[in-house]
């Protein structure tokens, strides 16, 4: 590939290196090879599940230790609502108030997703603020529902469908609705808050962030005040320099009409990038729209509580065993206690011929085992349609390992690959409790536990024109593909995302 000067400047300017894009361009040409399913996780074999008595002592290590570590919440938080509206956007676009009659409308069309919204819409949390911005504005019911959605959704009403999903008001609490942002600063009380000090870090657009900053003066101080608790939010942007290159169907570089090379944001494995400036000692992932209103809350906080004693238990031995394994008083027993452990409680597993190396080449595979991130992964039971999730599955140089895996990354003309997809007991809700230091109390790089291999090509259009687009490892699939990973079954409340407006309507964000 041959870089103009015009191209020098522009990834200088977006701080990416030539190396970075002809790697880029060179995936491109080799493709992506799909994951190999060993077999799915389930419970007693890659998923543990904890009696009531095992959660209460691992609440109370959890409780015991907190005053003592820091603690963080991470937010990814950069998507937009417009996704949310895909029915109700084309509503608007195949319903005339004038020409047809509603009801009419849904005979036609059979759309559930708007009979389901206008079943229900008076309990949405921003149904008052609607009605009395287009009261006396209509002139019958059927123009009235066209002009609800049109003012909910368009500029030049209040614009949701270009909003941050996390300042949507998601609950209804009378004299006030609550976003997103806001349940989740009322649920670092819950769990993150140590000595009434709550650590939140989110990762949110560059052109939200006045947004942000208006919401946490308003909401951050209601809160603060309901709980006695101080509140220090952060903020980061998806950088530039995780941007990358877009290429045509024949792997050369995509250009804009100006000339210039087109980079497209590479989805939310680079907020790897975001989440390796952070530094705590217990780092909680969960993703925005996930919250729920108060009756729930102590469900979830339980939860939480119990995959951080999981967490400290485990890093305790791992610090112990890793502290060890850099000292001079090891015997061949305690290097199978040592090996016992990386099996048995952080999933490990060891090539066949682990047992022919010499001591000083165990010794060292052991330390290279025991120094990596941990991540503690909730897993809710599958109550529908099996998708992404967790699994064993071998790599390319036969390692077996347990990973988070998304249903693209499957080869679905597999038989053997579909049925091991099938088999899959419980789905990834995003529920992770991080532990990112070693022994010493050195924050790893976390960079340098991606899997490369495990991202994405896409198929794209800009202006008309086919393009491939490339899709950096997820932020909890490839970008943490060499951390140990434990996974939990959680309780299924845990679990309430809003992929469309219509799921405001379930009793997770139902105040009343």
């Amino acid at each position: 590939m041959e870089l103009t000067e015009a191209d020098k400047k522009q990834l200088e300017k977006k701080g990416i290196s030539k190396e970075k894009v002809l790697g880029q361009i060179e995936t491109f040409k080799e493709g992506i090879p799909f994951v190999r399913l060993e077999k799915a996780a389930v419970v007693s074999d890659g998923i543990s599940k904890f009696s009531e008595a095992e959660e209460q002592k691992l609440i109370q290590k959890f409780e015991d230790a907190k005053k003592k570590i820091s603690l963080l919440k991470f937010v990814p938080a950069s998507g937009a609502a417009s996704r949310m509206f895909k029915a109700m956007f084309n509503f608007l676009d195949t319903y005339d108030p004038k020409a047809e009659k509603f009801e009419a409308y849904l005979d036609r069309t059979k759309d559930k997703d708007v009979k389901t919204f206008f079943d229900g819409y008076k309990k949405f949390a921003f149904y008052e603020l609607i009605q009395k911005r287009i009261a006396g504005k209509t002139s019958s019911k059927d123009e009235e529902k066209y002009l609800f959605v049109k003012e909910m959704l368009l500029p030049e009403g209040l614009d949701f469908g270009f909003y941050p999903k996390g300042l949507l008001p998601f609950h209804d609490y009378g004299k006030y609705s609550a976003t997103p942002f806001e349940e989740h600063l009322k649920e670092a009380v819950a769990y993150a808050q140590v000595n009434n000090e709550a650590n939140l870090h989110f990762t949110i657009s560059e052109q939200h962030g006045e947004m942000f900053n208006k919401e946490f003066k308003t909401a951050g101080e209601r809160v603060a005040k309901d709980t006695k608790t101080s509140f220090t939010v952060n903020y980061s942007f998806q950088k530039p320099s995780t941007d990358t290159i877009a290429v045509t169907l024949d792997n050369k570089p995509f250009r804009n009409t100006d000339g210039s090379l087109l980079f497209r944001p590479a989805g939310h494995g680079s907020l790897i990038e975001n989440l390796n400036e952070q530094d705590a000692d217990i780092i909680f992932i969960k993703n925005i729209d996930n919250v729920v209103v108060p009756r729930f809350s102590d469900d979830v906080a339980r939860s939480k509580k119990i995959l951080a004693g999981l967490l400290l238990e485990l890093q305790s031995k791992a610090f112990e065993y890793a502290k060890v394994l850099d000292g001079d008083s090891l015997t061949s027993e305690l290097l199978e206690t040592i090996k016992s452990f990386l099996e048995k409680d952080l999933n490990v597993r060891f090539s066949d011929k682990f047992g022919g190396f010499s001591i000083g080449q165990q010794i060292e595979i052991l330390k290279d085992k025991i120094n990596r991130p941990i991540r503690i992964c909730g897993m809710v039971k599958n109550e529908g349609e099996p998708g992404g999730g967790p699994f064993w599955i071998r790599d390319a140089h036969d390692h077996i390992s347990l990973q988070i895996i998304e249903s693209a990354q499957v080869d679905m003309d597999n038989p053997a690959q579909l049925e091991i997809l099938k088999n899959s007991t419980h789905f990834n809700p995003v529920d992770l409790v991080c532990g990112v230091r070693n022994y010493q109390g050195e924050k790893f790089n976390l960079l340098n536990f991606v899997d490369a291999k495990q991202g994405f090509i896409t198929q794209k259009t800009k202006e008309g024109k086919d393009l491939k687009a490339l899709e950096l490892p997820g932020l909890w699939n490839g970008a943490m593909a060499f951390w140990n990973t434990i996974f939990v079954e959680v309780p299924l409340v845990t679990f309430n995302p809003v992929k469309t407006v219509n799921d405001l309507l379930k009793p997770a964000h139902q105040v009343k």
